[in-house]
C-alpha cells in the first residue's frame, strides 16, 4: 500500500554528502562538450546560467536532413536506457520558419552520422527525426502537436520514443526502432538556423537527463536515486535543491517556509532550503518511518507512520514534536497511514484496513477513538483536510479508476472531482483553498497501485471541478508527492523526481 522503508543501516549525512557523485549535477553544466557539426558559418555556442539550471544554446548550419548536417550540438556520451526531457522557447521572431531545436542521440560527431532526434521547428513542426545510416537523408514521423513547449526523448533498448506537449497537455507520442543507435551514443541539445548566414538561439528550460529503473528492478527491494524539487507555481520554472543516490521521498514544507521535511530508509529529515543541508530529525524509536508524515498546520507537531516490528511491522500513526521527541501512539491498530491532520490540530485522517478493507478513517488526537469515513468497495486513499476545514478530500477507486473525490469531514456528501482516464493519487489543497495538486499516473498503471519509477505528471485542478492541467512533467511515482508539499505562500510545491546514476 504505501512504501514501507526497511533498511540495514542510518542513512548519514555523509553519505548524503556524496551524491553528486553518483547522480546528475544540475547545478553545473550536465553536458561534457559543446560544437558546431558540419561547416557552420558562424560559430554557435552554449551558455549555462547555474542559479536557473538553464541554458541558452546558439548556432548557424544550412540543415539537418540530408546527408551532411550543420548544427550546433551540446552533448555528453551516454550508455544504455536513458531519458532527457526539457522545456523549450526559440529566442526572437526568426529568419526562417524551418530553424529548428531540440534533443539529439548521435552515433558519431561527423556531420552525415546516423541519428534520432526530438525536434521542434520555428513554424511549430515537431516530429521525430532520424538518419539510419551513415550519409543517408533523414525520415521523420511527425506529432500532431504544435509548437510543444514540452519535449522528451527515450531510448529504451532499440526503441526511441519522442513525446511534446503544448505546457499543461499530456504529452503526444511517435516511436522508430533504429538498430544503427544503439550503442554509446553522444546524446545532447541542438540548434540549428536553417540560414548559414545568420545565428539562432533557444534557451532550455527544466533540463533533465533520467536513467530509468532496469527491466529486473525489484519494488521495494531495488531503489533509484531521488531529486528534491521545487517549482515556481506562475512560470512553472523548475530548480534541484538536493540530490541523493537513495530513496528520499515525500517533502512536507514547514509553515516558516524555510525548511522541507522528507524521509529517507526509515528515518525523517529536515532540509534547510537556504543552504541545502539536510539535519536528521529524532524520532527516538520510530525508525521505521514510511512517507505518510504530515505537519500540523501551526507546524508545531509532526504526525508519522511508524512499522512496529513487534506487530508484524505493521505501520501505526504516531505524533512527535516537528523539531524531534518522543513518539505518541495515536491507533491501535495496524496497517494505519496517516495522511492529514484537521486545520484545528484535533483530528487526523489516514487510510486503514480493517477487514480486508482499505477505507478512510479520523481519530481523535486526545480521545483516540476511530471513526470510519468511507465504506465503499475497493480502495479509498490520501485523505487530507482544506484549510478551511470544510471539506477532506482523497482519491478512490470506486468507479473503476483511481480518480479524486470530496466529502464533509463527517464522511456525508461524497463526491467526485476527477473523470478522466488517468489514475489519480494525493490531492493537496494550496494555502488558498482554491486549487489541488495531485499526481497522476499513465492509464497502463494499475488504478490500485502507486508503483515506484514511471512516467507521471503532477496536474493541478479548481478545487470545485474543473479540466485539470499538467504542470510537471516526470519520471517518478511512489514518494513523489505523497503528503501535503505546497509552500505556505501557496506559490510553489516541492516534490521528489528519480533517476538513476548519471553515468553507467
Amino acid at each position: 500500500m504505501k512504501s514501507i522503508m526497511y533498511f540495514s543501516a542510518i542513512l548519514t549525512l555523509s553519505l548524503l554528502s556524496v551524491n553528486m557523485l553518483q547522480s546528475q549535477d544540475y547545478s553545473a553544466n550536465i553536458f561534457t562538450g559543446h560544437r558546431d557539426i558540419g561547416a557552420c558559418n558562424l560559430k554557435g555556442d552554449l551558455h549555462f546560467m547555474p542559479v536557473r539550471q538553464e541554458y541558452i544554446i546558439t548556432g548557424s548550419g544550412d540543415n539537418i536532413w540530408f546527408g551532411d548536417d550543420q548544427f550546433h550540438f551540446a552533448w555528453r556520451k551516454l550508455s544504455g536506457d536513458f531519458i532527457m526531457r526539457a522545456d523549450l522557447r526559440f529566442i526572437g521572431e526568426g529568419s526562417h520558419e524551418h530553424r529548428k531545436a531540440g534533443w539529439m542521440i548521435r552515433g558519431s560527431l561527423e556531420s552525415g552520422s546516423p541519428y534520432v532526434s526530438g525536434t521542434v521547428h520555428g513554424d511549430g513542426l515537431a516530429s521525430l527525426q532520424y538518419r539510419a545510416a551513415q550519409g543517408e537523408e533523414t525520415s521523420e514521423r511527425r506529432s500532431t502537436v504544435t509548437a510543444p513547449d514540452v519535449i522528451q526523448i527515450e531510448r529504451k533498448g532499440d526503441r526511441f520514443i519522442f513525446s511534446c506537449a503544448v505546457a499543461g497537455n499530456p504529452f503526444d507520442t511517435v516511436m522508430i526502432t533504429d538498430n544503427a543507435l544503439a550503442g554509446d551514443v553522444y546524446a545532447g541539445l541542438f540548434i540549428c538556423s536553417h540560414d548559414n548566414t545568420v545565428r539562432e538561439s533557444a534557451r532550455f528550460t527544466n533540463v533533465r537527463i533520467i536513467r530509468p529503473a532496469k527491466d529486473d528492478f525489484v519494488p521495494y527491494s531495488d531503489y533509484l536515486g531521488s531529486n528534491l524539487e521545487i517549482m515556481d507555481m506562475e512560470t512553472g520554472h523548475r530548480r534541484v535543491l538536493f540530490q541523493a543516490p537513495n530513496s528520499i521521498q515525500a517533502p512536507n514544507w514547514t509553515p516558516d517556509g524555510k525548511y522541507l521535511i522528507y524521509n529517507s530508509e526509515g528515518l525523517l529529515y529536515r532540509i534547510n532550503l537556504a543552504t541545502g543541508k539536510p539535519e536528521l530529525i529524532n524520532s527516538v524509536f520510530a525508525t521505521s518511518n514510511n512517507n505518510d508524515h504530515v505537519l500540523s498546520f501551526d507546524g508545531k507537531m509532526l504526525g508519522i507512520s511508524h512499522h512496529v516490528a513487534e506487530e508484524d511491522n505493521r505501520s501505526i500513526i504516531f505524533i512527535m514534536p516537528a523539531g524531534g521527541g518522543i513518539p505518541e501512539r495515536i491507533t491501535a491498530n495496524g496497517p494505519s497511514y496517516l495522511h492529514g491532520w484537521s486545520p484545528d490540530g484535533r483530528w487526523l485522517t489516514y487510510t486503514a484496513e480493517r477487514n480486508g478493507e482499505y477505507d478512510i478513517y479520523k481519530i481523535s488526537v486526545n480521545k483516540k477513538k476511530e471513526i470510519r469515513l468511507t465504506d465503499a468497495p475497493g480502495l479509498d486513499d490520501g485523505s487530507e483536510y482544506s484549510p478551511d476545514g470544510r471539506y477532506i478530500y482523497f482519491n478512490s477507486v470506486r468507479t473503476g479508476t483511481m480518480q479524486l473525490w470530496r466529502m464533509k469531514p463527517d464522511g456525508s456528501e461524497q463526491e467526485q472531482l476527477t473523470f478522466d482516464a488517468f489514475n489519480d493519487w494525493f490531492p493537496h489543497i494550496s494555502p488558498d483553498g482554491k486549487s489541488i495538486v495531485f499526481l497522476s499516473f499513465l492509464p497502463d498503471v494499475r488504478p490500485d497501485d502507486h508503483p515506484f519509477y514511471k512516467h507521471v505528471y503532477i496536474r493541478m485542478m479548481p478545487v470545485e471541478g474543473g479540466a485539470p492541467e499538467v504542470i510537471a512533467y516526470l519520471y517518478g511515482g511512489q514518494g513523489t508527492i505523497n503528503v501535503p508539499s505546497w509552500s505556505p505562500d501557496g506559490k510553489q510545491i516541492a516534490f521528489v523526481s528519480n533517476t538513476g546514476p548519471a553515468d553507467l
